[in-house]
């Protein structure tokens, strides 16, 4: 599963993970991914939503802040991303996208 936090401060901030990544740590020389805190710990739902939720927040000009193999291929598939957008630290593929 995938899970979906939207945060909302001066603009939608919209935190998509896949759920088994939650609660760890990756580090890549200087670089880590902490995933212990709150900011992803959002709701899980299938990936007809999610593809729905990052289309509707598109429109909304949200930011995005995408985590893992599954989150960054549906975010791929929905236009949102390139593969050139993506880098990876410790394995796991990571996308911020900023409209």
């Amino acid at each position: 599963m995938i899970l979906v936090k939207i945060h909302q401060a001066y603009r939608y901030i919209v935190a998509v993970c896949d759920s088994d990544l939650i609660d760890k740590k990756f580090e890549d020389g200087n670089k880590q991914l902490d995933l212990t805190g709150n900011f992803f710990k959002g709701e899980e739902k299938t990936e007809e939503e999610v593809g729905e939720i990052i289309l509707d927040m598109q429109l909304e000009d949200a930011t995005f802040n995408i985590v893992g193999k599954k989150s960054c291929e549906l975010a791929k598939k929905q236009g949102l991303i390139s593969e050139g957008g993506i880098i990876h630290i410790g394995g796991v593929p990571i996308a911020l996208v900023l409209m």
